[in-house]
């Protein structure tokens, strides 16, 4: 059996899970197939970059169980999806084993196959890292729908391989092709800026880069409003903007920054360090909350995204609001800004409790909930 016959033998059967689960949104597509296809033949070992819930990984084992496979997955959430998956599909994962965006990742690999990223900062440093570690005569192959892939992503694969080209198009899919790395090339990730005061570091996958996003910015324009207390958490903290901008704030706080993604956990650590505030913000990858006890926090931050994947959602934001009135004791706080469309109000009401309208403009919302 190829990897191609196995996909097409299992991908009805996995899950997103505990990723958000909806019917117009999917564990795996065809160009999960076309990634296969256009992979060839699969060496004994192989890496791979953003399988989203382990449409690769499982088809190679279930297609040659004995293959080792190096893995990265940015949201822990697609790691736990893999493992789920493969509970549920009966394969061992033995041979399988997680590692950060580096060399011991791509050092020696033949073949890297992935998922395009949504950004083009997240496929630079993936590029340089394959580019700077793999074998000599190693091949990448990625792919993606179409409508979410633009020339611009062959210019950034172009800076750090000699030979670069796009497959055909099947089933609204394509993959590119990369090969003779180039070592060296491009400028080093993760990359800094400032902002009037505030340091912010950050991998190609963070959202937001280095910029600090319009959201966040007004949420910190109420910062002097915000209460100061002995136990804060950023939820979904990025590259760290709001956990270091508190602690800077409110020297006497202990803060939790939060996220599920690996590049912004390694972004806020940085961006902590960076503003000399490390020892007093403990950064965590985490799905939500799942491992903060029950009544643990006086205060919750919270920009909430609207993004799984490339697709546009608004069930991840409950799931957070319900995380926060969870961990919060009983008179804490969920300060939340949002997108006004979204019209967040009556599920904070609901979930966490009173809430309070604390600033609005042209485009979010800022309100404070407090725990009954």
């Amino acid at each position: 059996m190829t990897p191609e016959a196995a996909y097409d033998a299992i991908h009805d059967r996995l899950s997103r899970w505990p990723d958000v689960e909806t019917h117009d949104l999917v564990a795996a597509d065809q160009s999960d197939r076309l990634i296969l296809a256009e992979a060839g033949e699969i060496p004994g070992e192989v890496a791979i970059v953003g399988d989203r819930y382990g449409a690769l990984a499982l088809s190679i084992l279930t297609a040659a169980p004995e293959t080792r496979i190096r893995m990265h997955q940015d949201p822990i959430t697609g790691e736990r999806a893999l493992a789920n998956n493969a509970a549920e599909l009966g394969i061992d994962l033995a041979g399988v084993t997680w590692h950060g965006l580096d060399a011991s990742l791509a050092g020696g690999a033949g073949l890297v196959i992935g998922q395009l990223p949504r950004g083009l900062g997240a496929l630079d440093e993936i590029a340089g890292v394959v580019a700077d570690h793999a074998d000599p005569a190693v091949r990448m192959v990625f792919g993606g729908r179409v409508k979410h892939m633009t020339p611009s992503m062959n210019d950034v694969l172009r800076v750090h391989f000699g030979d670069v080209r796009a497959s055909r198009g099947v089933g609204k899919s394509r993959a590119l092709h990369a090969a003779s790395p180039v070592r060296g090339a491009g400028d080093p990730w993760p990359r800094r800026a400032d902002h009037d005061g505030l340091a912010l570091v950050a991998h190609g996958a963070a959202f937001a880069g280095t910029d600090l996003d319009v959201g966040t910015r007004f949420l910190l324009t109420f910062l002097d409003r915000i209460p100061s207390v002995a136990a804060a958490i950023d939820l979904g903290c990025g590259t760290g903007a709001i956990s270091a901008s508190y602690a800077l704030a409110n020297p006497e706080a202990r803060v939790i920054a939060t996220d599920r993604s690996a590049a912004a956990a390694a972004s806020a650590e940085k961006t902590m360090a960076a503003n000399g505030v490390e020892a007093r913000v403990s950064v965590v990858r985490d799905d939500g909350l799942g491992s903060q006890p029950d009544g643990s926090a006086d205060l919750v931050l919270l920009n909430p995204p609207f993004h799984s994947g490339n697709a546009v959602t608004d069930e991840i934001a409950p799931r957070l609001f319900a995380d926060a009135a969870r961990v919060l004791r009983p008179g804490g706080e969920l300060w939340v800004v949002w997108n006004s469309h979204l019209r967040y109000r009556p599920q904070l009401e609901r979930l966490v409790g009173e809430t309070r309208q604390i600033g609005r403009n042209a485009t979010f919302t800022v309100t404070a909930s407090q725990r009954g």
